[in-house]
């Protein structure tokens, strides 16, 4: 057996980080990577300090805010990119893994801080109904690649 390709192994804990997540409705999982070296993990759900969502609203969730969306939530993405820069690593030019392509904020951020790729799992307008993939759309169109994971995830056991 040979060894797995890093994209693999960046993908598979992506979607195990995924399974740590407190949002009853999605969960998703980012690992940001520089070459073949991790500099941040995220999943999504509530601040650190606040409420978890399993726990205070098992059956319902945390509330939403006007357009629908978690009121508590930080994604994925956006986790793994604010404990990167809590730590003062650097993101310029890295490579994210994200469970969940992007929504339009998370792209606005991940453009912003010069990560320079994308790697997928699922879509996020098929998720959500909707017919295009805004975040993807904007992310493409000024500059960062985006990949949508064709990899084998054979390390995982239960997909989210």
């Amino acid at each position: 057996m040979g060894k797995p390709a890093f994209d693999d192994i960046f993908m598979e804990l992506a979607v195990n980080l995924a399974r740590r997540s407190h949002c009853i409705k999605r969960h998703v999982g980012a690992v940001l990577t520089k070459e073949t070296r991790i500099i941040s993990i995220g999943y999504n759900g509530p601040p650190a300090g606040t409420h978890n969502c399993d726990e205070e609203w098992p059956e319902t969730g945390c509330a939403t805010d006007s357009k629908g969306s978690c009121s508590l939530a930080i994604h994925a993405e956006q986790n793994a990119i604010l404990y990167a820069v809590k730590n003062k690593g650097s993101v310029e030019g890295a490579t994210l893994f994200v469970t969940l392509s992007p929504c339009l904020p998370c792209a606005r951020i991940i453009f912003s801080v010069g990560i320079a790729k994308v790697i997928y799992l699922k879509s996020y307008a098929a998720y959500k109904g909707l017919p295009v993939d805004e975040g993807l759309d904007f992310l493409n169109r000024f500059g960062v690649e985006t990949q949508q994971y064709e990899g084998v995830l054979s390390n995982v056991t239960h997909m989210i």
